[in-house]
C-alpha cells in the first residue's frame, strides 16, 4: 500500500474541515464522503469530488475506502468505529470517544479483536511544547507527583447554542461542556499526569437556557496521596488553557501556546529534612525547555495514522490510550449526580450508563427559531 485512501463519516461540521486537509497530506487520497444530511451530502460531494453515501454503513461497504474518519454526532462515533473495523477498516474517531467509556471501551475491544487501527482526533498532542511536556514527565523530571491543576476557560453564546436541535442536550452531545468543549485538554491533563483515583464533581448551568452544563469543577485524588483541581467553563473571556503539574524535584505549566518547568535539584521533601533555615526555600531554578518543531495539528494526525498503517510508525493518539479523559469526565458527571459526593476511578459503568439513561430519557424536545447550521469553530478547521 503506498496511500491510504479515507472516507469521511460526517461533514456538515469538522468532516469537512478534515476534508479540505486531504490534500495537503501525501500519505493519503479522500475517495468518500457519507452524510444522512442530503444537503450537506451534496455540498460535500460538490466541493471534494468524491462519491457520496447516504449512510455510514454504505461507504464503510463500497469497497473506495481502506480507512474513515468518523466525525458524526458522539453518540455515534462508538457504532460507526464498530463497524467499520468489523468490515476491516481503519478508524480516527472525533472527540470525544463516545459519551460512555463502556461504549468506549468496546471500540478499544474490537481494534484489539480485528487488528484495524484505532486512533482519536486528539490534535493537541502533537502540538510541539505538549510533546516537550511529555517528554519530560516520561524522563521523570518532576519526581513523584504533589498537586495537579487543569484550568480551561472558553466562552460559547446562547446564539451557538441556539444554532442546532442537538446542541447542548443530553440525547445529542450527552453533556455540555465537558463532553464539547473539555475533551481535547482532559485528554492532554490525564496524558501527563495520569489519572486520578478518585473525584469530587460540580456541575451547574450558570448562563445559558440550556439543560446540561455549562461550568464544570472538580477536587482530584491520586493514589499516592497528590491532590488537584480541575475547573472548565465556556462562560470566560478571554478564553484560557492551563495545567500544572507540581512534583518533588520540579513544577511544568503548559498553556496554549507555551511551556515553562522549573527545577527543584534537591527536591522539596529532601530540602525540609535537611535545612535548618527557617524561612528557607529549596532552589527551583526555570529551565528552558526544548521544544522540537514539528507538524501539529489534525493533519499531522491523519498523516500519523496513515503512516503507522503503511509503515508501523508508533500511534500518537491510539484508542486504548485516549480513553483517561473520558474516564475522569464520566466519574465528575456521575459525582456532581450524586450530590457532589466522591466517585471511584475508573468510573462505574453500570451507575454511569443508568445515569445518562435517566437524562436522556428526562431530555427535553429543543426547537430552534432558524435554520440548523452544522458549522464548527473556524480555529479548529487548522
Amino acid at each position: 500500500m503506498d496511500i491510504v485512501r479515507f472516507g469521511i463519516i460526517g461533514v456538515g461540521g469538522m468532516g469537512s474541515g478534515h476534508a479540505r486537509n486531504m490534500p495537503k497530506i501525501e500519505e493519503v487520497r479522500l475517495t468518500a464522503v457519507a452524510d444522512i444530511d442530503p444537503t450537506a451530502l451534496k455540498t460535500a460531494t460538490d466541493a471534494f469530488d468524491v462519491p457520496g453515501f447516504p449512510n455510514a454503513t454504505e461507504l464503510i461497504n463500497s469497497g473506495l475506502v481502506d480507512a474513515v474518519i468518523v466525525a458524526t454526532p458522539h453518540y455515534f462515533h462508538p457504532p460507526i468505529a464498530i463497524e467499520a473495523m468489523k468490515a476491516g477498516l481503519h478508524v480516527i474517531s472525533e472527540k470525544p470517544m463516545g459519551v460512555q467509556v463502556s461504549e468506549a471501551q468496546k471500540m478499544i475491544d474490537t481494534a484489539n479483536k480485528t487488528g484495524q487501527t484505532l486512533a482519536v482526533m486528539f490534535n493537541q498532542r502533537s502540538t510541539p511544547h505538549i510533546q516537550a511536556a511529555r517528554k519530560l514527565v516520561e524522563q521523570g523530571r518532576l519526581g513523584e507527583l504533589y498537586r495537579t491543576l487543569l484550568v480551561e476557560g472558553w466562552y460559547r453564546s446562547q446564539a451557538y447554542y441556539d444554532s442546532a436541535t442537538w446542541r447542548a442536550t443530553w440525547k445529542g452531545e450527552g453533556g455540555g461542556v465537558i463532553m464539547n468543549q473539555a475533551p481535547h485538554w482532559l485528554d492532554l491533563f490525564t496524558w501527563l499526569g495520569g489519572l486520578p483515583s478518585r473525584v469530587l464533581g460540580r456541575t451547574m448551568t450558570r448562563q445559558h437556557r440550556i439543560e446540561v452544563e455549562d461550568e464544570v469543577s472538580a477536587l482530584l485524588e491520586y493514589k499516592n496521596g497528590a491532590t488537584g483541581y480541575l475547573h472548565e467553563s465556556v462562560n470566560e473571556a478571554p478564553t484560557s488553557s492551563r495545567i500544572e503539574l507540581c512534583g518533588e524535584y520540579g513544577k511544568l505549566v503548559v498553556e496554549k501556546d507555551r511551556i515553562r518547568f522549573w527545577e527543584v535539584p534537591q527536591g522539596v521533601r529532601a530540602y525540609s529534612d535537611s535545612s535548618d533555615q527557617m524561612w528557607g526555600s529549596p532552589e527551583a531554578r526555570e529551565v528552558e525547555v526544548e521544544v522540537e518543531q514539528r507538524e501539529s495539528g489534525h493533519a499531522a494526525i491523519v498523516r500519523n495514522v496513515a503512516r503507522h498503517i503503511m509503515y508501523g510508525e508508533p500511534l500518537l493518539t491510539p484508542g486504548h490510550d485516549c480513553i483517561n479523559g473520558l474516564q475522569l469526565a464520566d466519574a465528575i458527571m456521575l459525582s456532581a449526580d450524586r450530590g457532589n459526593r466522591w466517585v471511584d476511578v475508573p468510573v462505574s459503568t453500570r451507575a454511569f450508563n443508568a445515569f445518562i439513561a435517566r437524562k436522556q430519557a428526562e431530555s427535553q424536545e429543543k426547537k430552534i427559531s432558524g435554520p440548523v447550521k452544522r458549522v464548527t469553530d473556524p480555529s479548529h478547521t487548522k
